[in-house]
């Protein structure tokens, strides 16, 4: 991905900015809070929760009656279109989360009713427990290749005990899963259950009832939490007037719960801390917003549907000369009489969007209103405007012959010939660009980021072709002299997670923001692996998935708990005590700025699912040569 996002400040007058606070506050947000609440009242809602989506046009139908209500009506068309677009991204999103929960909740329903007892599973199967362990051994036997297990040298003194040398445990619970749902023999279930059970082994010892109990009642309140967010979180939108607080504070102060579940929903609608400025507002064509600059030299923009108010940009020096590119790709297009192609505009699309901050007086003093623009870096150079046009041009012309292939044609399809063959003719005039050498990287060198919950980030530079390391970079290496802030923001995570477990004890609000140490951070890291990416001419980097973070903190967790002791109990003590010391990172936040300082030096970025076990140098090095032949399988 190319694009990445820049932001300025807009300043305007007192009047300006009063008319862009009703719009987007008093119009605008109870517009998307109205179709937000008629999707959800709609008839095939249900049908759409289960499918994990929903029909995007359905929006736009909701929301046409709604121009001509009195609460709506007088806002530009561009905040309309804007509305659609938001709560079709809301619910996009929103259904995506409930399909996913609701497989959770499947899959955890399921094991709730494969998870029993032994002596559940001897009176379900017929046969005693050495029995039903015979047949889990030859269960797993068949599973299991003969040279996965060795068996360690005792040593003096010590248990023997048996040592793993392949991570197929997860393979094989998914295997004993898959042969529980396809055979309908009543000893094989038992036998499967007893293994899955039991992590894959075993279990020579006698099972303890109490432990048992705990666990299964475990999943069953997963199962309820589950079942509890797939009733209640519908998107509700942003109540600006605070009028759903003031109704539950009055209804709470006057009046009994009737249930714990009452009194709970009370005090999570008290404690909640709701959003005080509007939703943004998007313009999504790159026409929407004229650039020009004013009689002091200061570059200004005006949005369509709005062109009496002006806006000055206020913005850091790193990022003006891609908003003076805006101001000159609109200049050159104008000149030319429109002879230019506003396809090859360095600026995409752009959002207008309040910041919250803290005072006293009219909110429109107070927030702070913020424009943010997403750019495509390869139109910054004369060459990769090229590579842009060379793929637009592709497609007009693939539309056209599509197009031409039906026969016959009308004059609507006919029009729209025309006006392909004139875009054709247009993009081919490319903007003066500034000259500067695309990134050339060899595809055999690939730089690896594994990412870990005390290491946040150890890079390896491999060789693809060969399967051999380079180098490897360190966490410590890779922040040099900045690495002490490291250890900065994980006592401010931890302050900060103590403060929140006291107003949490104290039924007290307990939202907590973080510093900016963390972005901080993230960035000096994306910074530094972009750095050795060009250093070794790498080809590509390499990122782990993020729907498999849960199960690397937890691998990692436990395998340093084994490491403490042989003892159950020691390791539970431990693993708890260690999720207290070291804090977990904002993986996506890292990830989000590597992607976006990779897109500006114009490096492919590759993901694949990273190891669960090993160093974090061998799993950067193993996620490496896994990507290097998922490329060359594909």
């Amino acid at each position: 991905m190319s694009q990445i996002t820049i932001q300025c400040r807009l300043v305007a007058s007192e009047s300006t900015r009063q008319q862009f606070w009703k719009l987007m506050a008093e119009k605008n947000t109870p517009l998307i809070n109205e179709l937000l609440l008629k999707v959800a009242q709609h008839a095939e809602f249900e049908s759409w929760r289960q499918k994990g989506k929903h029909p995007t046009s359905i929006v736009k139908e909701l929301c046409q009656p709604l121009k001509t209500d009195p609460r709506f009506i007088g806002q530009p068309a561009r905040f309309y279109t804007s509305a659609i677009a938001t709560v079709n991204y809301i619910y996009k999103s929103w259904f995506a989360l409930m399909k996913r929960s609701q497989s959770q909740l499947e899959g955890k329903i399921r094991w709730w009713e494969m998870l029993k007892s032994d002596p559940e599973l001897v009176e379900a199967s017929g046969v005693d427990l050495e029995s039903l362990r015979n047949k889990a051994a030859e269960i797993l036997a068949e599973l299991t290749p003969q040279s996965d297990t060795v068996e360690a040298q005792p040593a003096k003194g010590k248990k023997h005990k048996k040592t793993k040398k392949s991570d197929g445990d997860r393979s094989i619970s998914k295997t004993l899963f898959e042969a529980y749902r396809d055979t309908e023999d009543i000893l094989t279930h038992c036998a499967i259950s007893y293994l899955l059970k039991n992590g894959c082994k075993i279990n020579d010892k006698e099972e303890d009832t109490k432990k048992f109990a705990k666990r299964r009642r475990k999943l069953e309140i997963q199962i309820e939490r589950l079942r509890q967010q797939l009733e209640a979180r519908i998107p509700k939108g942003r109540d600006l007037t605070d009028g759903k607080w003031l109704e539950t504070l009055l209804l709470a102060t006057d009046n009994v719960p009737e249930s714990e579940t009452e009194a709970k929903s009370w005090q999570d609608s008290l404690l909640k801390k709701s959003s005080k400025v509007p939703f943004p507002v998007t313009y999504e064509t790159n026409e929407d917003m004229t650039w020009f600059k004013n009689e002091r030299g200061r570059i200004c923009v005006k949005f369509n549907g709005l062109s009496e108010h002006s806006f000055q940009l206020y913005c850091d020096s790193r990022q003006l000369h891609w908003f003076q590119r805006f101001l000159e790709d609109q200049q050159i297009k104008r000149n030319s009489k429109n002879q230019h192609s506003s396809s090859l505009f360095t600026l995409r699309s752009g959002r207008i969007a309040w910041q919250e901050r803290e005072g006293k007086g009219e909110e429109c003093k107070v927030n702070r209103l913020t424009l943010y623009c997403s750019v495509d870096t390869r139109l910054w150079t004369a060459e990769g405007t090229n590579l842009v046009r060379e793929e637009k041009a592709e497609e007009i012309a693939k539309t056209i012959t599509q197009t031409k292939a039906k026969g016959e044609l009308n004059d609507k399809q006919q029009a729209h010939i025309k006006r392909k063959n004139s875009s054709l003719a247009i993009i081919n005039n490319p903007f003066p660009r500034p000259s500067k050498p695309l990134y050339q990287g060899q595809s055999h060198i690939l730089v690896a980021v594994s990412l870990g919950l005390e290491k946040p980030a150890t890079v390896a530079v491999v060789d693809g072709s060969t399967s051999t390391v380079i180098t490897y970079r360190s966490i410590k290496q890779l922040l040099g002299d900045n690495y002490k802030l490291l250890n900065q923001q994980r006592q401010q995570k931890h302050s900060l997670s103590h403060q929140r477990q006291i107003a949490q004890t104290l039924a007290a609000p307990n939202q907590m923001g973080e510093s900016e140490l963390g972005q901080y951070v993230d960035r000096l890291l994306a910074k530094e692996i972009v750095a050795i990416a060009q250093t070794y001419s790498a080809g590509s980097i390499v990122l782990p998935k993020l729907g498999d973070m849960r199960e690397q903190v937890q691998s990692e967790i436990q395998a340093k708990a084994e490491q403490k002791s042989d003892v159950v109990e020691v390791q539970q003590k431990y693993a708890k005590d260690y999720r207290v010391s070291v804090h977990q990172w904002s993986y996506a936040r890292l990830i989000t700025n590597i992607r976006s300082s990779a897109a500006k030096a114009g490096i492919f970025i590759e993901e694949t699912k990273q190891p669960i076990r090993g160093s974090p140098h061998e799993k950067a090095k193993e996620l490496a040569i896994a990507a290097y032949h998922s490329r060359q399988k594909t």
